[in-house]
């Protein structure tokens, strides 16, 4: 066996000689490591090729940024501008009301979207009936796998004046809201509609912690007399709270993605003052003011904070949860 293995680890060397010379890989122990495990590397490379050419190469694109840029001049020969379109971005009075819509609706979803996914996985949790379990569980994944075209459209019929809610507040005596015309509910509507659409798919990983606690757990508890509401509050919530906390820690490096495709399919002028946020803003600019270095310079702006918050949210969950990546 040790032979075979020499053998094995010389055809490896002869193999790989040319990337085993590199510096990095001069310790016996990594080049031990990566000869055992070539193959899972092997598999990782298509990946990391197609993360590389649609992930890292177009990020050169933020040179506009720094640019007057002119699709006609492109990247090279456009004229540099330093930090002028930054200056033009803090300037407009439109950009602080761009980031605190973003700010709010992103964390109303994040907040109320883990409240409701753990509610909801308790509730599961709870269900015996297995057939009813299945049934209630496929209508809530449901509206995850649609687009928020298709959604857009149907809630833009089901929120008009002349649709179900409009009809239904008649039926009341009420006066018809226009939901999608209004400052005041148009951010509600943003979160409600979120929740109905990944709230279901969102429990799937709390379920899956609360099937992962100990079933003598709860037995015992239900000897020492708890009732359900107890054993829900004494063992389940304390089972899956490392989850919870985990989750909570990683989400906020989510703070600035209040969901462009939402917002966008939904939103209109009228509704730019509480509905208008960081992508839709950049979108706007740049693909319809044509002012692509402003544009840039907004993109590049959410994408350092986001980058800041994505480095904190893992160091609180390693902190606090003792998950890590590296």
């Amino acid at each position: 066996m040790v032979a075979e293995s020499q053998i094995g680890r010389k055809d490896g060397e002869q193999r790989w000689g040319a990337w085993l010379r590199v510096p990095a890989l001069a310790d016996p122990k990594t080049r031990a490591y990566i000869l055992r495990n070539w193959s899972l590397y092997a598999m990782l490379a298509p990946t990391l090729i197609l993360l590389a050419i649609f992930a890292y190469y177009p990020m050169y694109g933020v040179v506009m940024a720094f640019q007057n840029y002119n699709p006609g001049l492109g990247f090279v020969r456009s004229p540099w501008v330093g930090l002028a379109n930054f200056e033009r971005l803090f300037a407009s009075p439109a950009f602080p009301r761009v980031i605190g819509n973003t700010l709010i609706i992103a964390v109303s979803k994040l907040v109320t979207g883990q409240i409701v996914a753990i509610a909801l996985a308790l509730l599961f949790n709870e269900i015996r009936h297995v057939p009813f379990k299945r049934t209630m569980q496929n209508l809530l994944y449901m509206p995850h796998f649609l687009s928020w075209v298709v959604l857009a459209g149907i809630l833009m019929d089901i929120l008009s004046p002349m649709g179900l809610a409009g009809k239904v507040q008649q039926a009341l005596g009420m006066e018809p809201i226009i939901f999608l015309g209004s400052n005041f509910w148009f951010r509600p509507v943003l979160v409600v509609t979120n929740l109905w659409k990944e709230a279901g798919w969102s429990m799937i990983i709390y379920l899956a912690a609360l099937l992962a606690i100990d079933p003598d757990l709860y037995e015992a508890a239900a000897i020492d007399g708890a009732d359900r509401f107890q054993r829900i509050r004494y063992v389940a919530i304390p089972g899956i709270m490392t989850t919870i906390i985990l989750l909570a820690c990683l989400n906020l490096g989510d703070v600035l993605q209040a969901g462009f495709e939402q917002v966008f399919n939904l939103y209109n002028p009228t509704v730019y003052e509480t509905g208008d946020i960081i992508d839709t803003y950049v979108y706007r600019m740049g693909l319809v003011q044509a002012q692509f270095g402003v544009a840039a310079a907004a993109g590049l702006f959410k994408s350092a904070i986001g980058f800041v918050l994505i480095v904190i949210s893992y160091r609180l969950a390693d902190r606090y949860a003792g998950y890590r990546i590296f």
